[in-house]
């Protein structure tokens, strides 16, 4: 198991014979609390132990060697006789690489609580859901998981995890500065450079962001995950400590929430889709859901169906969405399906009410077509279906026949909607006339629908 070495250096200490100095050995973690940007390549560390210091100074070394810790980010404070002790500096010794030095000044003989704290990289988070239909596909429980992966070098044991939704600004990268020979660029002399040439400045971290105390959360039976508003980002705390080995992922439980209502929709839209149905699911993030605590952190969902009373459940599909605020709606697109068929036909097709120029040349004209849209439901439960038919002009009218009429509805100026509800196991047509206008018969279009 890799911890973060601690290494006594005969050749830093060698200088400091005579002084009186004693050697503080780094010990192991009392607690550890994560937090972890999902935007960007970042995790704070903090890192709670007991240090056994004597009167005087004392040096502490920390090394981050196979890890990726950033050491310009290194800091230290006393959690307790804060007016006793002094951490007066951290140095880089040269030609060591990946070792720090603290000096600490005591006026305490014993333990001390210290917190240390610093920015390494390799660690992420992702969330992905669950979502179960009730057998009539009017609720669903929806249950969240949030996957940590750590690929840092670094093991950690017993650490609470906070996960961060939103964006933050790096003026570097933390996995860049982790790799650098020296944290603060080379102490050696820079070799001779022409003049039109410049020496490189050492390269230096800037990171801004909220730091805020908590206190250890309570195990229990079942993990809660607290969620928290913090300016621009959002903060979720998972309850409890988790040990997230180096090399390792873990799924954390987020929430579960059980008979949020739920809408089914049937999508038909061939410039859209093609000839194919598509199946949307859609639930908003509020309380009339049950949900509209915080906001929902982007993710993959797979959904599925109870079918039976011994709680088998089908496989209904899958989608991806985004950022879900709260009072926002989301809506699934769970693919195409075969069990609501659409299925239009143009049944006439004619031009007339011919016009014509002084030369006797037709300028102008309707193209007059009749369709039958022909759709079907071999479900065992009622489906919601909506059509849309897109038209290459503005210019046009349309005469709904029969019950069609009831469905329809004028989306823009070249789209129509049909919007009805199939019974089980039921098939319906939907007839209309179409009439588009050409030439100048756009310009009688024109005077009627003003």
């Amino acid at each position: 198991m890799k911890k973060i070495a601690i290494l006594i250096a005969v050749t830093v200490l060698s200088g400091m014979v005579g002084a009186k100095v004693d050697l503080v050995t780094l010990p192991s973690r009392d607690t550890t609390q994560l937090t972890i940007y999902n935007s960007a390549d970042l995790t704070l560390v903090r890192d709670s132990r007991s240090l056994t210091l004597k009167e005087g100074g004392n040096k502490l070394q920390f090394s981050w060697e196979n890890t990726l810790i950033d050491p310009t980010s290194l800091a230290m404070q006393p959690k307790a006789f804060a007016d006793k002790i002094t951490v007066a500096d951290l140095t880089f010794p040269p030609r060591v690489r990946n070792l720090g030095l603290w000096t600490i000044d005591s006026e305490v003989d014993g333990k001390v609580p210290v917190e240390i704290t610093y920015l390494t990289s390799g660690l992420s988070w992702r969330a992905f859901y669950m979502g179960t239909l009730a057998e009539d596909e009017k609720t669903m429980r929806l249950e969240g998981f949030v996957r940590v992966s750590n690929n840092s070098g670094e093991d950690y044991e017993n650490a609470q995890t906070r996960l961060i939704v939103g964006k933050i600004h790096l003026l570097d990268e933390i996995a860049r500065l982790a790799r650098q020979q020296y944290p603060y660029g080379s102490p050696l002399p820079m070799p001779m450079q022409p003049e039109a040439e410049a020496p490189a400045a050492p390269a230096l971290a800037k990171v801004s962001m909220a730091r805020r105390a908590m206190g250890r959360s309570e195990l229990s039976e079942k993990k809660e995950i607290v969620k928290e508003g913090l300016s621009e980002y959002f903060l979720y705390t998972i309850e409890g400590t988790e040990t997230i080995p180096n090399e390792w992922s873990k799924r954390l439980p987020s929430f579960d929430v059980s008979d949020i209502p739920v809408v089914n929709l049937y999508k038909y839209d061939e410039q859209m889709y093609g000839p194919a149905v598509i199946r949307y699911l859609s639930f908003k993030n509020d309380t009339e859901h049950k949900l509209g605590e915080t906001p929902i952190p982007d993710g993959a969902m797979k959904v599925y169906r109870t079918v039976d009373e011994q709680q088998h459940l089908s496989y209904e599909g899958q989608s991806s969405f985004k950022y879900i605020p709260v009072n926002e709606e989301v809506e699934l697109n769970l693919g195409r399906v075969s069990d609501v068929v659409v299925k239009p036909m143009v049944m006439d097709s004619k031009t007339d009410y011919y016009h014509f120029d002084n030369n006797g040349n037709i300028n102008g004209w309707d193209d007059i077509q009749t369709f039958r849209i022909e759709v079907k439901n071999t479900r065992d439960l009622p489906v919601k279906l909506e059509i849309k038919r897109n038209f290459n002009t503005q210019y046009w009218t349309i005469k709904n026949l029969g019950d069609s009429k009831g469905f329809f509805e004028k989306v823009d100026m070249d789209t129509v909607k049909y919007t009805l509800t199939l019974e089980p196991q039921s098939e319906k047509t939907i007839d209309y006339v179409l009439t588009m206008y050409q030439g100048v018969r756009t310009e009688q279009w024109r005077g009627n629908n003003r």
